[in-house]
């Protein structure tokens, strides 16, 4: 379970996560193609209410890697019984803090909706929408779960077999549900919403049931652990807070920048609902090699060699940057193909392209960002973490209400901000690991 510095290492670790984060952006895809053919206020809808669904999740997955980072650690000193503890006890919590994040969104969400949308149709298609979608966060927590336990322990390959279930089920249920197949009847946007838990529910259920097929409960007895340790999910929590409060920031962040968007026209947020799987497609390797960098950085320091980290950074940074140059190189040269899959009226492609070139370079800036910043995550300094994305986002916010909001400069300026936020990133990340500070925490 220990890590090393090697590319071959690296890309062994990194290919099944990018085929495990693939999948759920084919999930996105499928949704966008099935609710294009309904028509483009769904479409539309889909972006502002997924946003507010994705910072759920993304709180999720602060926790998550908060945890990944723990895991990793003990994974480095082959403390197997640390690694049960806090699988145990992760677990508990996951579940309380999901449940919780359902109740909260049931009240606040008609209100968010209601008070930043300018129409009143896309506040109620919203909040019905989310009100079905909810259902699903416990179900993908606990899947985030056991992805970073896969992750810190050298299985990443598993991963691949609850991606592609809810991968399957998501595109089999979309087309029923949405269009109405298979017997069911055509309910539009909650269609996507019923489809997208359903598929969780299949995902997560596969995901953990991997762990007693393959008998884990012999290496990691969780029945022995079963008690809940205050202790622990206090310093869980502690490791795991700086990190959901900065995920929080960062997607809600996107949130704000769709919510000025839905200011500039219908168009302009159906447009922008096609072009935000794109960050998927390009950054899904950039987003396995920052897992990867996040999980060995923690795995080589517990192991004692501080030294190496930079090393296997630069090492991480170099496959990063290459894999995004070709899919970038790929998706220029098919452009407006790629635009065609979601929409046939060829004014919303004309309307989205110049975009989509923006979101192509600045996929090659997160490609060093991402990286760099999850180096950073991986040596435990999470309170810095915090800072740095308040920072990033705070500089992000800025430029989108200028440049949106007041200036109502359009949709190719309007995703010119991923260049501020990536920058932002990219130099704080940086200075922050050449300047030693991380070395010798402890967690």
């Amino acid at each position: 379970m220990q890590a090393s510095v090697s590319y071959r290492y690296i890309a062994r670790t990194a290919a099944p996560i990018a085929l495990a984060l693939l999948i759920p952006i084919i999930n996105n895809l499928t949704n966008n193609f099935f609710l294009g053919k309904v028509g483009e206020r769904e479409l539309a809808v889909n972006g502002v209410a997924g946003i507010y669904y994705l910072i759920l999740a993304m709180i999720g997955y602060g926790l998550a890697n908060g945890v990944q980072i723990q895991f990793s650690r003990r994974a480095a000193q082959h403390d197997r019984t640390g690694i049960t503890r806090l699988l145990c006890n992760g677990g508990m919590f996951t579940l309380f803090l999901a449940l919780s994040l359902m109740i909260v969104s049931m009240w606040f969400a008609p209100l968010i909706f209601g008070f930043s949308l300018s129409s009143a149709e896309h506040v109620y298609l919203s909040v019905s929408f989310l009100f079905i979608r909810v259902w699903g966060l416990p179900f993908l927590m606990l899947t985030q779960l056991a992805n970073a336990f896969y992750i810190s322990t050298a299985r990443s390959q598993y991963l691949l077999w609850g991606s592609f279930t809810a991968t399957g089920l998501n595109i089999l249920l979309d087309y029923g549900f949405i269009l109405g197949h298979y017997g069911f009847p055509a309910l539009g946007l909650n269609g996507a919403a019923i489809a997208s838990v359903l598929s969780e529910l299949g995902g997560c259920a596969v995901m953990w049931g991997l762990f007693y097929l393959r008998k884990l409960f012999v290496e990691f007895p969780i029945r022995e652990h079963l008690s809940l340790d205050v202790r622990l999910i206090r310093r869980m929590i502690r490791v795991a807070l700086p990190l959901v409060v900065q995920y929080f920031f960062s997607i809600a962040g996107w949130q704000v920048f769709f919510i000025f968007v839905e200011h500039l026209g219908e168009r302009e947020l159906a447009a922008s609902q096609i072009l935000r799987p794109t960050f998927g497609v390009l950054g899904t390797t950039t987003w396995a090699f920052a897992t990867t960098c996040n999980m060995s950085v923690s795995n080589i320091i517990g192991q004692g060699k501080s030294d190496q980290v930079p090393r296997l950074i630069l090492k991480i940074i170099v496959l990063s940057f290459s894999v995004a140059a070709v899919l970038s190189a790929v998706l220029m040269l098919n452009a407006r193909g790629y635009l065609r899959l979601f929409t046939q009226d060829e004014s919303l492609v004309a309307l989205a392209l110049p975009s989509l070139y923006v979101i192509v370079c600045a996929s090659l800036m997160m490609s060093l960002a991402s990286v760099l910043f999850n180096g950073v995550i991986g040596t435990g300094n999470t309170n810095v973490n915090l800072i740095i994305e308040i920072i990033c986002v705070g500089c992000y916010l800025i430029y989108c209400y200028f440049v949106i909001q007041r200036a109502q400069m359009g949709l190719t300026w309007a995703w010119c901000s991923e260049f501020v936020y990536w920058t932002a990133l990219l130099i704080c990340g940086y200075s922050y690991l050449k300047s030693g500070r991380w070395k010798g925490k402890v967690i």
